[in-house]
């Protein structure tokens, strides 16, 4: 009787170390990946807190006075990549009329664009200001 009642608590003792094995493998696989991430806006930020790329949906701006004189300026969503100064070295939007690129540095920075009816155009700037303009014939 004695040796009975110890196979049966050598039984339970080998379930619960079983149970717990298992259980622990089922926690420590891989993490359950959410199949979306929805949100208006998305931030990374450095070990400082400072905002180094961000994706954001922006609203249109239909009284937005634009530099060649249009005004309005429809729904954009935009990438940018911000260097430890806090200078948006790459910036890539879109809207429903085209796109554009912009790739900065110390030295200046070149913007591609193509929105609406307009030519698409290449432009470089250098830090001094001086511009040269690449349009198609």
């Amino acid at each position: 009787m004695k040796t009975q009642r110890v196979v049966i608590l050598l039984t339970v003792l080998n379930l619960l170390f079983l149970m717990a094995t298992l259980f622990h493998a089922n926690s420590a696989g891989m993490p359950e990946v959410a199949p979306v991430l929805r949100a208006r806006a998305l931030e990374l930020v450095d070990e400082h807190g400072r905002v180094r790329a961000e994706l954001k949906v922006f609203p249109a701006q239909p009284t937005f006075k634009m530099p060649d004189g249009t005004i309005g300026y429809p729904e954009a969503v935009q990438l940018r990549l911000i260097d430890s100064k806090n200078g948006p070295n790459v910036k890539l939007v879109t809207t429903e009329d085209g796109a554009g690129l912009v790739l900065g540095g110390e030295s200046g920075y070149v913007q591609v664009l193509s929105r609406g009816t307009n030519l698409p155009f290449v432009k470089l700037v250098t830090k001094d200001g001086r511009e040269h303009l690449i349009k198609p014939n």
